[in-house]
């Protein structure tokens, strides 16, 4: 193996390479790519061949399809050491989404053609792989009818819940969406998006300067979320 390979070190390892050793650990090691994307970059593009398994080492990424009109619908949001190809890799040659930067990010690519070979050698990998997708997808299916099943203040609250909670771990954070990406997570227009944050905010339950979000009243902010 490359002394120099950090693959052990790093958060895939526990992910993904968890299992792998000797000649598969060294195809990782001397096989991956590491991309920097910045802010609203494209990574991947909706029907794009496949090429690479793309996991997220850091930054944060939206998973969307584009209609015929050219409307975009949000999938997911996906956060560091999350497998942001995992949807399509296995059942497609191309990719059947898009996925942008919504900051600035950095992924590890792998050929897939190597992770094929690996799958193919090393059952233990492939039932992991599994795993992960089946989490992946159960995320997206229990996410959209979560928020489906809300009113629209509720639906908007559940968001900037999950942003203050799951990604930033903070009340105060600088919102990663637009109003019209917001709008097109939650499945609502964007001035009712506009409409929420304003009687949140009149309300003393948030604070909003721009692009940035400080919650001033979580209890409140969670029971609209969950009766919402």
């Amino acid at each position: 193996m490359d002394p120099g390979c950090t693959c052990e070190l790093c958060e895939l390892k526990g992910l993904f390479v968890e299992k792998l050793e000797g000649e598969h650990l060294d195809i990782v090691c001397s096989g991956r790519v590491e991309k920097s994307f910045g802010k609203s970059e494209p990574i991947i593009r909706e029907g794009a061949l496949i090429r690479d398994f793309v996991y997220l080492k850091s930054g944060l990424v939206k998973l969307f399809r584009t209609d015929e009109a050219g409307k975009e619908q949000i999938i997911t949001i996906a956060k560091p050491f999350d497998y942001i190809s995992l949807l399509s890799v296995f059942s497609n040659d191309r990719y059947q989404y898009s996925v942008t930067a919504l900051e600035d990010s950095v992924t590890c690519n792998l050929a897939m053609d190597d992770v094929k070979k690996m799958v193919r050698e090393n059952g233990i990998l492939a039932l992991n792989l599994l795993k992960h997708m089946s989490r992946v997808a159960d995320k997206i299916i229990l996410d959209s009818l979560e928020i489906r099943k809300k009113h629209l203040r509720g639906r908007v609250a559940y968001l900037l819940i999950f942003f203050s909670q799951h990604v930033y771990f903070s009340p105060e954070y600088d919102l990663p969406l637009s109003r019209k990406e917001m709008a097109e997570y939650v499945g609502m227009t964007t001035e009712n998006v506009i409409r929420s944050l304003s009687e949140l905010r009149r309300d003393g339950i948030l604070k909003i300067y721009g692009k940035t979000i400080h919650i001033m009243k979580l209890d409140i902010l969670q029971s609209i979320a969950e009766f919402g």
